[in-house]
């Protein structure tokens, strides 16, 4: 099969790596890609967001399927349009994209299916937001209603820090995701992962993850798109994900279907769980990162064989074989992000590490310049170690942090700190 993946970051090489490894996979293109990838795959410079442009170079180079990485291509439709050309893709269309792309969407389709979620409300203007925020009081949730790049919610513990968010939001600082935003419950417990693929009828879960959000070490400062991960996660028992299945996931694939916009793609289930329950914190509609990290390098080649079954409309038939192992990701990042960072600095020392089916180092943010890696990004690399036991996968994505030549960069250093 010739296979075509879509996106630039740590997903992506993930996502290449694990395909890469079955022999269903002759050609493999990662548009755009990056330079960690070059070894792997064969880059391509694409427009990702033009569903045309994505169908030419398929038609060009006899693609067989699509893999779409990130949010902002679905959230344009190109899964729509390579569907329209006849092309097979794994990812949902525009209208299921929504799932991720308007939380009130999720929040309207919660309350039609009964999917235990927050309480919430939707404002189009600040002033009634402020308003709700008073009568509410804190803590509180605040949400741009669209997509804002993981940057988009503020956990407020005072009144004061709830309407700086509102503010922020109809400011203009998120564009038109902030528009519209929608304020929830704050909910108390545990955060985790759940991945799930949905064929638009039959949905198979995937695996388990819990990431590491803010910056700093003992989760403090400022919300990132992930400091590291780790798979699985132990909050998530059989018992509970039996019940996300039942109360959360297959209604909301149920009532997708019943609107005419059946969900075919990965659902990732963001859960707050809670003496031994699990509430909907909100959904994405495509693999997180860094958990994908962790994922793949847990599933190895059968990833393909499972993203193919789904894409083709057959998960009724396929079940997933997990080895009992754990994997651990630790994301390099450029010194001052989540704020004001430098591009362009080089990293060392990634040509001596070990790569191999327990250690991989997935690049995020990084491009060749002069025959260097450097850094082109926020988050820039994925330390990823996987073990028979956390702790062995925890020591070796470490040992492969430590060992990388970069200081711009930082990384925290008590990723799974919970589970450990």
């Amino acid at each position: 099969m010739n296979i075509l993946i879509l996106g630039s970051g740590g997903r992506e090489h993930a996502l290449a790596w694990a395909i890469r490894q079955n022999p269903k996979c002759d050609r493999l293109f990662v548009a755009p890609g990056n330079a960690g990838m070059e070894p792997l795959v064969r880059l391509a410079e694409l427009d990702i967001l033009s569903g045309p442009a994505v169908i030419g170079f398929c038609e060009e180079n006899a693609i067989d399927l699509v893999v779409v990485g990130p949010e902002a291509p679905l959230a344009a439709g190109v899964a729509d349009d390579l569907r329209g050309a006849g092309i097979l893709v794994f990812g949902p269309s525009r209208a299921a994209a929504m799932l991720e792309a308007s939380k009130s969407f999720t929040k309207e389709v919660c309350d039609a299916c009964g999917a235990p979620t927050a309480a919430w409300a939707r404002f189009d203007a600040a002033e009634p937001a402020r308003a709700y925020i008073r009568e509410k009081g804190v803590p509180i949730v605040i949400k741009a209603d669209g997509l804002a790049a993981g940057k988009g919610v503020t956990v407020a513990m005072t009144e004061a820090e709830a309407i700086a968010a509102v503010d922020d939001a109809f400011g203009g600082a998120f564009g038109e995701a902030g528009a519209e935003v929608v304020i929830e419950e704050f909910m108390e417990g545990e955060e985790a992962s759940f991945f799930i693929l949905c064929d638009g009828t039959d949905c198979l879960p995937i695996g388990t993850a819990q990431d590491h959000k803010r910056v700093g070490e003992g989760d403090t400062g400022p919300n990132t798109g992930g400091m590291g991960a780790y798979s699985p996660a132990p909050v998530l028992t059989p018992a509970i994900q039996e019940q996300v299945m039942d109360e959360i996931v297959r209604p909301t694939v149920a009532e997708m279907a019943r609107r005419g916009t059946p969900f075919q793609g990965v659902l990732y289930a963001g859960l707050m769980i809670q003496n031994g329950r699990a509430r909907l914190v909100e959904y994405n509609v495509r693999f997180g990162d860094p958990e994908c990290q962790v994922l793949m390098l847990r599933l190895g080649a059968q990833a393909l064989d499972l993203i193919l079954a789904c894409a083709e409309g057959r998960l009724s038939d396929m079940t997933v074989n997990w080895a009992d192992d754990h994997a651990l990701t630790v994301v390099l990042a450029a010194n001052g992000y989540p704020g004001t960072y430098e591009k362009g600095s080089a990293i060392r020392g990634l040509d001596t590490l070990p790569q191999d089916s327990f250690r991989m180092v997935f690049h995020a943010g990084t491009a060749r310049k002069d025959g260097q890696i450097v850094a082109s990004g926020g988050r820039v690399l994925a330390a990823t170690g996987r073990g028979a036991t956390l702790a062995e996968a925890h020591e070796r994505a470490y040992e492969l942090a430590r060992a990388i030549d970069w200081p711009e960069g930082f990384y925290r250093r008590d990723i799974g700190w919970r589970a450990l």
